[in-house]
């Protein structure tokens, strides 16, 4: 349990008042991500004066919530880069729940408070209860199934957030603004369309009142954050002197670009160092194509490859050069960014790869993959195939894809497959031969890649060939040919 009064004396902790903190905003998702984002970048505001305060929810795991509520809402960031590192201990958390410990009903009436301006998220893009494909509802989803029959005793992320809305209307309170922070183009969109068209199906006048008074505003966030291991957590503990279960490692590296769209007000964030904006899609764009596209390419070759991190895959030259090949050759033309030098960009994410001190798993990014296909790689494999242009590396991490959730890699073992279409995948496995049955199996899942892409011959072929080499020669070789005709 973290133990201020044995910290080292040169590590940074809240030394202002932390009890003139108000709880203004709910976050959903206490994950390592916030914990090293969004969470930091309001702790430095604190710092600096401003009395907005987190409210931390998970609605399912409540293991973690109940160790930061063990030591006092305070956790650890460590920023790392080669051998420099940096620790500091954030105390912008002013109250923690957890769906299944505490309650839903809990977690409704803390969104439910006056004081409330703001509810924000990061869990992920399977959270959403949406189809990755159009943006849309799930209402199929069982979750929602559920919600639709118990508005009050809800399942699902748009369910609760739904059901707080609902009594802060019916009590005459503010409305908030919701805001996710998860990886997806136009996220505030795609936030706005669950909760609505959920609402649609349950009362079409509280639909009628969300599209009037509430804001969705889209963010897009950037900060590499590797899972913790058993490694870190004790090199961690030796240098604090005591344990923190809740701590995290981070990148130095910072990205928070916010659609400044807030009804009822918000933190100063950009005095600490977040960017806010009249439109966040083309920065959305060019980072869910750039860093997420080629992270989730590296993720599949590298991991069909042996490579365990991503900074494992960047000591192969021959994936280093087709990582950045993916980002300027084949993802940089389809994006609507102005004004940003988009070479530069490449090189500052390739040598964020190589940071030796972030070991950001292969497997770990590889992980719900169907949720993740569609923004970071089908839409620009779409604007290659309506301009008629080449997309190889694009094609071979979608192939690689489908390599992988084939579920043996390259050695024979069993690959674990996470993803909320497990079932789905595992079907399309068990019921294709190897090679283009199984990629046309795999292309029928229309929630992934709608219908368009299924009908196209060209691309259908290419995928094809792609897909048998990544089989028959390996996923090394595979890159290195493709590699060496651009």
């Amino acid at each position: 349990m973290l133990e201020l009064d044995r910290l080292p004396a040169d590590i940074p902790r809240p030394a202002w008042d932390r009890s003139r903190l108000k709880t203004r905003m709910v976050h959903i998702g206490f994950g390592a991500f916030h914990r090293a984002h969004q969470a930091l970048c309001s702790d430095k505001l604190a710092e600096q004066g401003s009395d907005w305060g987190y409210c931390e929810v998970n609605l399912n795991s409540g293991a973690l919530i109940q160790a930061l509520r063990d030591q006092q809402l305070l956790y650890t960031v460590t920023e790392m880069a080669g051998d420099s590192l940096s620790t500091r201990v954030i105390g912008v958390i002013t109250a923690a729940l957890h769906g299944k410990g505490d309650g839903i009903e809990a977690v409704i009436e803390a969104m439910s408070q006056p004081d409330i301006a703001i509810v924000s998220m990061t869990v992920t893009e399977k959270g959403y209860c949406h189809s990755p494909a159009s943006g849309n509802l799930n209402a199929d989803h069982p979750d929602i199934q559920h919600d639709l029959q118990q508005p009050d005793a809800p399942r699902s992320l748009p369910g609760v957030i739904l059901a707080a809305i609902r009594r802060r209307r019916d009590r005459g309170f503010a409305p908030f603004s919701v805001m996710s922070c998860d990886n997806m183009p136009e996220n505030g969109h795609v936030t706005r369309n669950v909760i609505t068209q959920l609402a649609q199906l349950q009362d079409s006048d509280l639909a009628s009142y969300i599209q009037e008074h509430l804001s969705f505003p889209s963010s897009m966030v950037d900060r590499i954050v590797p899972a913790m291991t058993d490694e870190a957590f004790a090199a961690l503990s030796a240098r604090l002197g005591c344990e923190d279960p809740v701590a995290v490692e981070a990148e130095p590296f910072f990205q928070w670009v916010i659609e400044d769209n807030f009804v009822s007000g918000r933190p100063a964030w950009e005095k600490a160092g977040a960017e806010l904006v009249n439109d966040v899609l083309p920065f959305e764009e060019m980072k869910l194509r750039m860093l997420n596209g080629s992270h989730s390419f590296l993720a599949y070759i590298g991991y069909l490859a042996g490579y365990q991190h991503i900074s494992d895959c960047m000591a192969d030259p021959h994936l280093k050069q087709a990582a950045r090949a993916l980002m300027l050759q084949e993802q940089a033309p389809t994006l609507r960014t102005t004004g940003v030098d988009l070479t530069a960009y490449a090189d500052s994410l390739i040598t964020r790869y190589e940071n030796l001190a972030i070991k950001h798993r292969t497997y770990q990014i590889a992980t719900d993959g169907t949720q993740k296909l569609p923004q970071r790689l089908l839409d620009g494999v779409r604007w290659h195939l309506a301009h008629d242009s080449r997309c190889d590396l694009l094609l071979l991490g979608v192939a690689a894809w489908m390599r992988y959730v084939s579920g043996v890699d390259e050695q024979g073992k069993v690959i674990e497959i996470k993803d909320p279409l497990k079932a789905e995948l595992a079907q399309c496995v068990a019921q294709s031969e190897d090679g283009e049955a199984r990629v046309r199996a795999l292309l029928a899942l229309k929630t992934v890649f709608a219908e368009d892409l299924a009908q196209n011959d060209a691309f259908v072929t290419r995928l094809c060939q792609l897909y048998n080499q990544l089989c028959q020669q390996g996923a090394r070789a595979t890159v290195q040919q493709v590699i060496a005709s651009y």
